[in-house]
């Protein structure tokens, strides 16, 4: 037994009411030296992997499949173990069935001559790959990644040692078995699944998992039924959060973007929300209206009848003079925000058609507003008041829109400090020295910046929603949530202004120019970057930010990695809206033991030719940092809260020893 030290007993006294809680999990001196040498073998653990993905904007089928092959991930730990005796067409036959093993089964057993050899052939190399996807892992960790049906036999075939040659009959046999009671295809799914969830330890979503793609709501489910994942709150998500905690402009602002990309499908089937007053209302008041500017976009693959279209563009009319008019009532409540510039309904002269912006008169493209009063602008018209009621109940009452947005608040956030690397949506707000901007927010009057800037949004978010015992500060929870999607020091929109208004009402394209906040200016600055790492407590030598928001130009030569390394944008163009723009569709990057990769992909074509022709995303990897030595848990976050457990333990173990605490 070790000599403690009279201060030492103190401490430990001290202590005494959260080592008995601990006593407990370890009522043994035999359970917590248990505990100690487990936890010090997890410490030398090679580092799992982690995968960032930012910006997916609903592309629900190019985001599965990334999830799917892990960013390449699955076909390059084939080709690592089979290289040698595989063709490339094999190992590509075999990584698609990995990815969508049911979808695949249905085919191959249609082309199978021998089906029960390439059953046998199939489920060996499965547990090949199971085993190369495992490595990193603890058995109990493993075996809680299992799936109960077959995790004895899995974990059987897995953990079959190289030497364990007169126990060859007994693995080859429960193959066999596997195959003549009929469960080859149940197996092979199984393990497929399995190889998926190995493979990525942890997932971070970089921001915008809403709006312009079809199918928001089926990333949302997948998200919430990943085994570890956290999400990074960019703009669009924090729309639909304000919309979902009952804030009238975001809902109309969502309702807006929807119509903009005729993407009624999410707000309807997805979250069961009813447009038949907003498609009544419109028709009563935009009946005659051609709504030329308001014209969907059909950039995601949806395709509309010609009178769907119609009337999809005169709901888009409507709700945005809705949103106008709302966003109006926020300004005017809120000074601070200091929007007064984006009050234009007011600037509007009503009688020529014309509107006055910063010294200069514009003529408006479309003077049909039959729902504005000039004399007060901002106020909504009775029928207006109605729709908006129903639309805000009928976001208020949607489960589903609940559950997902209650998922956002819980494993999301601003920003994430996870292993060295810094991770948010847009931006910190600076002034164009490179100091970051005091932006006042709050009842107090009080200026933040930096760090404490965006802590105290992450708090001002949650009250938005989650705030119904105090309305005032429920009310201002929502207007600040609003303000992130829109405001001028927003750091996750990062611009002055949004000009939505302008680029539907004025043609002059010098009106529709939104700024950008400093910060993009001096991204590839590494003395910007080092500022940043010490304002959040991260060591400037070590450590990397991780960006989405921005689209970044790939075929016009522009780079992801900025400030020599230290920053990397991974908005590359996932949803199909930007593809024109960035020449690709998405970047996403991997952490591994060994370093970061940053990996580009060309365009998904679909699901189904990815399963009927095997055609992956073809993709790019290039190696970022390579670690001179690999990192092991230790050397991680997860493995810094290990050490804190070891230390505990040890204080138990002394505890027992000098019979402070007694044995159970």
């Amino acid at each position: 037994m070790p000599y403690l030290s009279e201060n030492e007993v103190l401490d430990l006294k001290q202590e005494l009411r959260y080592l008995k809680l601990l006593a407990k999990g370890f009522p043994t001196i035999a359970s917590a030296c248990t505990e100690i040498i487990n936890l010090q073998a997890i410490l030398n653990l090679p580092k799992s992997t982690e995968h960032f993905l930012s910006d997916i904007h609903g592309e629900y089928e190019a985001f599965n499949h990334v999830l799917r092959n892990g960013s390449g991930n699955i076909k390059r730990k084939i080709t690592e173990v089979f290289r040698e005796i595989m063709s490339e067409r094999e190992i590509k036959s075999l990584a698609t069935l990995i990815y969508y093993p049911e979808q695949k089964l249905e085919i191959i057993r249609k082309q199978e001559d021998n089906i029960n050899e390439w059953y046998k052939i199939t489920i060996y190399r499965l547990i090949e790959i199971s085993r190369k996807a495992a490595f990193k892992y603890t058995r109990m960790k493993i075996r809680k990644a299992l799936p109960t049906e077959f995790a004895y036999i899995i974990e059987e075939l897995m953990h079959k040692g190289y030497k364990e040659y007169d126990k060859e009959e007994y693995y080859s046999e429960i193959i066999n078995s596997i195959i003549t009671v009929g469960r080859g295809d149940e197996f092979i799914i199984a393990i497929s699944k399995l190889i998926q969830r190995l493979v990525i330890d942890r997932l971070h979503i970089v921001g915008d998992i809403f709006d312009r793609g079809p199918s928001a709501e089926k990333v949302m489910e997948t998200l919430l039924n990943h085994h570890s994942v956290d999400i990074q709150w960019g703009n669009h998500d924090v729309l639909w959060m304000g919309a979902a905690a009952g804030s009238t402009a975001c809902i109309a602002t969502v309702i807006r973007i929807c119509t903009r990309y005729a993407n009624l499908n999410t707000i309807e089937d997805g979250y069961g929300i009813n447009m038949l007053p907003l498609a009544t209302f419109a028709l009563e008041f935009y009946d005659d209206d051609e709504c030329i500017q308001f014209k969907p976009k059909l950039e995601s693959g949806i395709t509309c009848t010609d009178n769907d279209l119609k009337l999809i563009a005169k709901m888009h009319k409507a709700i945005s003079i809705i949103q106008f008019k709302l966003e109006g009532e926020i300004i005017k409540r809120r000074p601070h925000f200091c929007m007064d510039d984006r009050l234009l309904l007011e600037k509007i002269n009503y009688q020529d058609g014309t509107i006055d912006l910063y010294g200069k008169t514009y003529q408006l493209n479309d003077t049909n507003f039959p729902t504005i009063d000039p004399a007060d602008p901002y106020k909504l018209t009775k029928e207006e008041f109605d729709l908006v009621d129903k639309l805000k109940f009928s976001f208020l009452n949607s489960e589903k829109l609940q559950k997902h947005i209650k998922f956002l608040l819980s494993n999301g956030s601003m920003y994430l400090k996870f292993n060295s690397n810094l991770l948010y949506h847009g931006c910190i707000p600076v002034n164009e020295d490179g100091t970051f901007k005091k932006v006042k927010i709050g009842f107090s009057g009080k200026e933040y910046s930096g760090k404490e800037y965006l802590d105290r949004l992450d708090t001002l978010v949650r009250e938005g929603y989650f705030h119904e015992d105090d309305p005032k500060a429920k009310l201002y929870g929502m207007d600040l949530t609003w303000y992130l999607w829109t405001g001028s020091d927003s750091p996750l929109f990062g611009k002055d202004k949004m000009t939505t208004f302008e680029r539907y009402f004025i043609n002059d394209k010098s009106t529709h120019k939104e700024n950008k906040n400093h910060y993009f200016k001096l991204e590839e600055s590494e003395k910007m970057c080092r500022i940043i790492f010490e304002e959040f407590g991260l060591n400037p030598d070590t450590s990397h930010i991780i960006n989405g928001h921005v689209p970044v130009k790939s075929k016009n030569g522009e780079s992801p990695i900025k400030a020599n390394g230290k920053l990397i944008v991974i908005d590359g163009g996932f949803s199909k809206a930007y593809q024109s723009t960035t020449g690709i569709a998405g970047y996403t990057l991997t952490y591994n033991s060994y370093g970061l990769l940053l990996v580009s992909h060309d365009p998904f074509e679909s699901t189904q030719k990815a399963i009927e022709e095997e055609k992956d995303i073809h993709s790019t990897t290039m190696v970022l940092e390579k670690e001179l030595e690999r990192k092991r848990v230790k050397d991680t976050d997860n493995g810094k809260e290990i050490m804190a457990q070891i230390k505990d333990l040890e204080m138990l173990l002394d505890a027992y020893r000098i019979g402070l605490i007694k044995e159970q």
